[in-house]
């Protein structure tokens, strides 16, 4: 039986933070690290999974053993971790229920679970999955089978596509796509085979320079590229996909395989609680620079469920967590708020052992943090440090709130 409202007891932290991925353990750490004394983050996977190298694991290039930690040992020291997860928030008594019947209430409230697969908006994508032929380096479950399925393909059409914003960093959905390529023309296979590449928009990333580089690289491996489309529906049984484009519905049919990357949504309490933008994909409604809700003073959100108008990545996340970890104190004593620029990192590997590292913030392309690699330019050295090195500074430096 349900408990009743009388009979939940309230707990109470000075900060609560909902989402143990990036944004919730590495604002957590930070907090921390700054004197915040009591800091709870609600999460209740046992897993904490370093995202980025998801791709890798699609390309042959990684394992998930590589990229999972258990989730106990990223929290940080100090932080009381609730492994539950969210029934319902109510901002204006600054109440959050988890599904277990526990309630907190809260100084601060920190959203950032993330987004979660919106399968609906697809229909027949899920059951694609479940018969093998579609997968995608986005969903932990289907990850380990893209290897597998892209390397045992000789001939046929081949769809992949890069999803539609709210996503968690769109742009790497690129990545499969040109380490397959790669693989099947070192194999000898390529010319037997139709890629298409379906994108939302009409350049892969919206960065001219950046976009005019990887246009050749993909045009050179001779890619069919669908501009402005998105996946319409999906037949699980012909293994047809419908995409939908300015000049009308594209239909792709029998395909060797599909890498289509779901839609993405924000968990259904964003919405019901009133934090949501009421826009597609219900998104937190916040300022995009102070990072602060637009309706409630003491609520703010990071991350891929945040509406920051720009791109999301786990680059831009280092920078909101600075931005968001200042302000906390700053609202508290009253002082000037500081601004995210939109600053976000687009990294696409243009083959196995190649990466362009494209950074960005709202107003177009950004300097770049490492003068010794060059702008746009596909280098081995970009690709060792998104392979190897940021991994490591990942766990080591990010989730502790040392950087």
């Amino acid at each position: 039986m349900p408990l009743s409202p009388q009979d939940v007891l309230t707990d109470h932290a000075e900060v609560l933070v909902i989402g143990g991925g990036n944004a919730g353990i590495s604002l957590a750490a930070r907090l921390i690290r700054d004197g915040a004394r009591d800091v709870a983050l609600v999460e209740p996977s046992p897993v904490h999974r370093y995202r980025p190298l998801m791709n890798y694991v699609g390309g042959g290039e990684a394992t998930m053993r590589e990229l999972e930690r258990p989730m106990r040992r990223v929290i940080p020291e100090g932080c009381r971790w609730v492994q539950d997860a969210v029934e319902a928030v109510d901002p204006v008594a600054s109440t959050v229920t988890t599904r277990r019947g526990r309630r907190f209430s809260y100084g601060t409230l920190v959203v950032c679970p993330g987004m979660h697969e919106d399968w609906d908006a697809t229909p027949g994508l899920q059951d694609a999955y479940t018969a093998g032929w579609a997968s995608s380096t986005y969903v932990p479950s289907a990850a380990p089978l893209v290897w597998q399925a892209l390397s045992g393909v000789r001939e046929g059409t081949v769809l992949f596509t890069v999803p539609p914003e709210p996503a968690p960093c769109a742009a790497t959905a690129l990545k499969p796509l040109l380490m397959a390529c790669d693989s099947w023309r070192r194999s000898g296979v390529l010319d037997d085979l139709d890629v298409v590449l379906a994108i939302p928009g009409e350049h892969v990333l919206g960065v001219p320079k950046a976009d005019a580089r990887l246009e050749r690289v993909i045009a050179s491996y001779g890619v069919r590229v669908l501009r402005e489309a998105r996946v319409a529906r999906v037949d699980p049984v012909l293994r047809a996909v419908d995409l939908t484009t300015p000049a009308g519905t594209v239909r792709l049919d029998d395909l060797a395989h599909a890498h289509v990357v779901p839609h993405y949504r924000a968990p259904e309490w964003v919405t019901a609680s009133g934090l949501g933008t009421g826009e597609r994909g219900g998104q937190v409604d916040i300022d995009p620079e102070t990072l602060r809700s637009r309706r409630h003073d003491d609520v703010w959100s990071i991350g891929d469920v945040a509406a920051l108008q720009t791109s999301s990545s786990g680059g831009g996340l280092r920078k909101q967590v600075d931005v968001l970890a200042r302000n906390i104190i700053a609202a508290r004593k009253g002082r000037k708020l500081r601004r995210y620029d939109g600053f976000t990192v687009m990294p696409v590997t243009t083959s196995h052992r190649r990466l362009v590292l494209v950074e960005a913030d709202r107003s177009g392309p950004r300097p770049r943090h490492l003068p010794l690699v060059s702008r746009f330019k596909p280098r081995r050295t970009t690709w060792l440090l998104d392979r190897y090195v940021l991994p490591v500074v990942y766990y080591r430096l990010l989730l502790r709130g040392k950087v």
